[in-house]
């Protein structure tokens, strides 16, 4: 099974975006794909598929990602053996998804008290143990646009980041700040952590401005940008606001951007798994 943390530490990059594209494009490939949603209570990634509404009450979810990021979550497993595909919901598009939960926003405090390096190996253990059996072939973490101790848990136990980036200096500051926190945990806790691809993202390709930038994020990062730019595309946000991806519409229905966005997604799943 492989996997990849969809993040940088900045909200508002498309990482959630990212993830549900980069995650339709890997099942049109014939792979088993599972989409886990760490990047906060909202569950924009259900949202993006069209079943948030269809999930249960907050109340009533459990477990739910929230429980693996406790200490109760061995106890929960030897009561409800299937406790981890129970929290599993299927999506019209391929890929699986466990949804965000509101419990997340109390994770990171409670993680806090968690001895280390126990606190950062929560996500590893159920990927390996309970989901990995399950017959995936990549899991995909959307990670939120900060680093606290849920970032870290995706991080440790993916060990290979996807990092949406938009075309601007600020966000190049992002991905050497990146580059940094990610070896600073690496070299902390012996693990061999990664960037596995950057996507440029919402790129205005009209523009001589993008194509500089651009050149300059391929000479900071060589190798490691995706082969396709995404361009900025409003198909895109009304695809979402339909509870869908791109992917999704026949290309009869998409703008010449859009068209070019799925062609984007596809090539660069294809890098990615490759990387992987």
């Amino acid at each position: 099974m492989k996997s990849a943390s969809v993040f940088l530490d900045k909200g508002g990059v498309g990482k959630t975006t990212s993830t549900a594209h980069f995650g339709v494009a890997l099942s049109e490939q014939g792979l088993d794909v599972l989409l886990v949603d760490l990047a906060g209570k909202q569950g924009d990634l259900a949202k993006h598929f069209g079943v948030w509404t269809d999930l249960p009450d907050a109340d009533e979810r459990w477990p739910n990602i929230a429980t693996v990021l406790s200490d109760d979550w061995s106890m929960v497993k030897e009561k409800i053996p299937d406790a981890a595909e129970d929290m599993i919901v299927s999506t019209a598009e391929g890929p699986d998804l466990i949804p965000a939960h509101v419990g997340l926003d109390q994770v990171d405090d409670d993680l806090a008290s968690v001895p280390v390096p126990k606190r950062y190996q929560m996500l590893e253990s159920f990927l390996d143990e309970d989901i990995e059996p399950l017959g995936y072939d990549v899991v995909l973490v959307d990670l939120p646009g900060l680093t606290n101790n849920v970032t870290l848990n995706g991080l440790w136990a993916t060990e290979r980041v996807v990092a949406p980036v938009e075309l601007g200096e600020f966000e190049r500051q992002q991905m050497a700040m990146l580059k940094e926190d990610i070896e600073e945990l690496s070299d902390n806790f012996e693990k061999d952590i990664e960037i596995a691809m950057i996507v440029p993202n919402r790129v205005d390709s009209r523009t001589t401005l993008a194509d500089e930038l651009l050149e300059e994020l391929n000479e900071d990062w060589n190798g490691l940008v995706a082969p396709a730019s995404v361009p900025k595309s409003q198909d895109i946000r009304n695809s979402q606001r339909s509870g869908e991806t791109v992917l999704a519409r026949p290309d009869d229905e998409l703008s010449a951007t859009a068209k070019r966005a799925a062609e984007s997604y596809r090539a660069n799943s294809e890098a990615l798994i490759e990387e992987l």
